[in-house]
């Protein structure tokens, strides 16, 4: 198989299960937004130190592929169906909310804004956060009521969340505190 194909040299792409749109289409641009976010945290993955927070980005990984692939295929409609896809992780919002709540028994108390920094791992986890809200406005943008594109607006919306506490976990394990705000400087 070829990597190159050309077929998108005009400033098209076909989107999966049919149809082509422009490359500013709002459904390409959260769907890439999410690959994007899936390199950052391939790259978070060099840095991170908690084997929790390895082990949990590399599951996340594989479910921002799939939310790749519902956002890069157009609802079905007339004419045309829409090929099968693996699952939303749905159940992945629960279990995201569990790991936030291990994680806070383990952090001090979150009493000031804390700005993005710290150790690499800290600072790459901050960046995959901004990231994940970026992918979540572009997903909000699609507003196509549906559940499926609702589940995806919480998935991200909890993985944003959960990106900030790893970020502070990673601090934390490295014996590093938390950058904090100073209103006054």
């Amino acid at each position: 198989m070829k990597i190159y194909t050309r077929t998108g040299d005009t400033g098209q792409t076909a989107l999966f299960g049919g149809g082509r749109v422009p490359k500013t289409h709002p459904r390409v641009r959260a769907y890439g937004s999410v690959d994007e976010l899936n390199s950052f945290l391939g790259r978070a993955l060099t840095l991170v130190k908690v084997p929790d927070t390895r082990d949990r980005l590399s599951l996340i990984q594989h479910d921002l592929f799939t939310l790749g692939s519902h956002l890069a295929t157009p609802p079905a409609r007339e004419g045309r169906t829409r090929p099968d896809l693996p699952p939303l992780p749905e159940g992945r919002v629960t279990e995201m909310e569990r790991w936030m709540d291990e994680a806070e028994k383990v952090l001090p108390p979150l009493k000031v804004f804390i700005l993005p920094g710290g150790v690499p791992a800290a600072s790459e986890l901050h960046v995959c956060r901004t990231v994940c809200r970026r992918c979540e406005r572009s997903v909000v943008g699609l507003d196509e009521g549906t559940e499926e594109i609702r589940a995806m607006v919480r998935y991200l919306n909890r993985l944003s969340d959960l990106l900030f506490v790893m970020a502070r976990l990673e601090n934390h394990d490295a014996g590093a505190k938390d950058v904090t705000w100073q209103k006054e400087h």
